[in-house]
């Protein structure tokens, strides 16, 4: 098993002289991917979402969320599965400065989370931000009609 590769606490114990053992614990973690390696990411697409889990199995309601209101748009997008790096993971957090996971962003800007996703998705921002980087919502054909 490779250290770099995985998070883990290593429990260490050492006797104290006074006749007790004390635990500590160590923490290893990989390191996050740099700004540049995430800015090839988020510029690959005009919408990328990065979510636990991937499109066709989300692991997370919150990113289940924002697939749903991705698909009532119809909107084709490139997602990555933080959950299977743990580089990516931390590294995207620090780059949008933002704690939490989904994060969605659109034309290499960053939009926000599920909460912010929705919030859009209700007031009819997410059609007009959509518009702005030539996509055109289902949603507003059908209003359309």
């Amino acid at each position: 098993m490779n250290v770099l590769t995985r998070n883990f606490a290593q429990n260490l114990f050492k006797y104290n002289g006074a006749g007790l053992i004390q635990a500590t614990a160590r923490c290893f973690s990989t390191p996050a991917l740099d700004g540049k390696e995430i800015e090839k990411l988020v510029h690959n697409n005009k919408v990328v979402v990065f979510m636990k889990g991937n499109p066709d199995a989300p692991r997370c309601g919150f990113s289940n969320a924002v697939v749903q209101i991705l698909r009532m748009h119809s909107v084709k997008y490139d997602s990555h599965d933080v959950l299977q790096n743990e580089a990516l993971r931390q590294g995207i957090k620090d780059f949008s400065n933002w704690p939490t996971i989904p994060q969605v962003f659109i034309n290499g800007e960053f939009v926000g989370g599920c909460d912010i996703m929705l919030q859009m998705h209700q007031n009819g921002e997410l059609i007009d931000e959509l518009k702005k980087a030539g996509i055109e919502s289902a949603l507003a054909k059908e209003g359309e009609k």
